[in-house]
């Protein structure tokens, strides 16, 4: 008797959903760093804000300010398509560089441990 040959079985992609861009940076977060960092920004307000000419060189050096002088930085992104706002928070992410821990509607947030003296303490 011939075996049968199995076939793949494929998930359809989804049709509004872009397929994401590998992260640059080496280390990357846990799940439960991400959200302990998370948490921490919860009370924090926008410290930069993205304006209608879109992620330029200013903005990519006062995240990258920012980020030097808190380690977590929320952003606050134009009012554009979910779509628009993910790719901005990704072009931050990459010009700043930082991890991109989450965005919430138009709030980008942002972390990048201070080489010398870390301020905030991540769980193992």
């Amino acid at each position: 008797m011939a075996a049968k040959k199995k076939t793949p079985v494929r998930r359809p992609a989804a049709r509004d959903e872009a397929p994401k861009p590998p992260r640059l940076l080496p280390a990357t977060l846990s799940g439960k760093q991400g959200r302990a960092v998370k948490a921490l920004a919860h009370h924090l307000e926008p410290l930069v804000t993205v304006g209608k000419e879109g992620v330029t060189e200013g903005v990519i050096g006062a995240l990258s300010q920012a980020l030097t002088d808190h380690e977590l930085v929320k952003a606050k992104l134009p009012q554009l398509e979910k779509a628009e706002r993910h790719a901005f928070a990704l072009a931050l992410a990459e010009g700043a560089p930082a991890h991109l821990v989450g965005e919430v509607g138009r709030i980008a947030i942002f972390y990048r441990r201070h080489p010398s003296r870390p301020k905030v303490a991540l769980p193992a």
